[in-house]
């Protein structure tokens, strides 16, 4: 069996891996359209600020290991269209400008998602940057010690956003977050918690721009100075877009069927509507536990897990991709947080009723001193009032609690309820946490509210 896959970021690398361990005997071609094989653009903060010092560590696999396992890895060398009736792609070789046609009996796509651009006046002046990929962060770093850069707007308050700006500021420069929702990092956390990380930001030289939209960039000699928005102007040396990103599917809308948005439709064994290719990644949706549905969430842990999955149904489609819950986690300077599901913020994205309760705790028992590490945790839980199911959560500290948001995932895939979690069985040691685990003292209080 003849299996090509296409892209080597996440869900790709994950692919290959699958199909060399189900069948080594299968010929894998691996495809990749830049120079470098296996870029991780989740790795991209801390190289910025000096944790990861080499670039080209920030990734998966080399082409070298991966031609030792057999794997016939190919990079700059580009799959342009697809026959599905021939099982054949077109790959155009940027290494020598040749052109030819592979067979294929199975054919994955990690076709992936870039950086959206915004359509203003002045998009095409200079020292306009995104964050995403190898040649991007080499480009970054060098601004993160040029002098001549000292006001940096970052357009976009996600997580990708974020992390450009706390570069920055670390960097020493002005920054200037800029979305058009009325909260930064609203599609992640409520306001209970974003409350909070706008404050801590500002204390960090970031200032934030919401609930503005931007109108226009200006500049001199070619290069940005400035961004302006419906209600302010702003200087700018450095502007980096950061306002989500869009599926790289155009070159297969005559090949397979794509949504209004541009995502490849797959079923729930990552098939296409065309037989024998599968499509994993950004630029598909993703089944969504607690809506019992589908929503775009372009995480690597599910195009990891949608990679494996493709792999697993090459042959015997029989194995349906697991629901995922949407969990994430982020660091803004001290603070540490975690979210998964449905938040109050976004329930109406969904068409859903829900409850919620927020509770602060400290991390551990009272008699513990602050300077031992006692500090504050913010939690919030989201259920369905009509039958107590746990719907989402978010998490936020000082300390590193992040990981109680995989037992609400959890919580949130097995239909379980607020019933369930008030009295679930979770450790207690004081020099670890709670008699009562956190998520223990929010689901007690969401049955006293019901």
């Amino acid at each position: 069996m003849k299996v090509i896959v296409v892209g080597s970021s996440h869900g790709g690398y994950e692919a290959v891996r699958e199909v060399l361990a189900n069948d080594p005997t299968a010929e894998i071609q691996w495809y990749e359209k830049g120079d470098f094989l296996s870029f991780l653009s989740c790795g991209m903060q801390l190289y910025l600020e000096g944790v990861v010092k080499d670039v080209n560590s920030v990734r998966y696999a080399t082409p070298e290991k991966m031609r030792a396992q057999g794997v016939a890895v190919y990079t700059r060398e580009e799959i342009t269209a697809i026959d599905p009736q021939a099982h054949t792609v077109h790959v155009q070789n940027h290494n020598n400008g040749t052109e030819r046609d592979e067979k294929y009996d199975k054919l994955i796509l990690s076709a992936g998602a870039v950086p959206a651009e915004i359509p203003v006046p002045g998009k095409d002046l200079a020292n306009i940057y995104a964050m995403r990929g190898r040649d991007w962060a080499i480009k970054l770093k060098a601004k993160t010690v040029d002098p001549t850069v000292k006001n940096v707007v970052v357009i976009g308050s996600g997580y990708i956003g974020v992390e450009a700006a706390e570069v920055f500021a670390k960097a020493g420069k002005h920054v200037t977050i800029i979305d058009l929702l009325p909260r930064l990092l609203s599609l992640y956390l409520d306001a209970e918690f974003t409350d909070i990380l706008t404050k801590e930001m500002a204390t960090h030289n970031i200032y934030p721009a919401a609930g503005q939209a931007v109108q226009r960039f200006a500049g001199e000699n070619g290069q940005v100075t400035q961004v302006i928005t419906d209600q302010a102007t702003y200087p700018a040396d450095l502007v980096i877009e950061a306002a989500g990103i869009k599926p790289n599917t155009a070159w297969l809308k005559d090949t397979l069927e794509l949504d209004e948005k541009g995502l490849i439709k797959i079923d729930q064994y990552l098939r296409t509507s065309q037989p024998d290719i599968f499509a994993v990644g950004d630029a598909t949706l993703v089944r969504f536990a607690p809506t019992d549905g589908s929503a775009r969430i372009a995480l690597a842990t599910n195009a990891r897990r949608q990679g494996r999955y493709a792999a697993k149904n090459l042959v015997d489609a029989k194995y349906p991709v697991p629901a995922v819950s949407g969990s994430s986690a982020l660091s803004v300077f001290d603070y540490k947080f975690a979210s998964t599901g449905i938040k109050e913020g976004t329930a109406h994205n969904y068409g859903l009723e829900t409850k919620s309760v927020f509770v602060t705790d400290t991390y551990r028992p009272p008699f513990v001193p602050e300077t031992a590490g006692n500090t504050e945790v913010l939690f919030k839980l989201t259920y369905a009032p009509e039958n107590g199911r746990v719907l989402g959560a978010q998490i936020m500290s000082k300390a590193d609690v992040t990981a109680n948001i995989n037992a609400i995932s959890l919580a949130i895939q097995g239909k379980m309820t607020i019933n369930d979690l008030a009295y679930a069985d979770f450790f207690f040691q004081p020099g670890f946490d709670r008699p009562w685990n956190i998520i223990n003292v929010a689901a007690q209080k969401a049955q006293r509210q019901k």
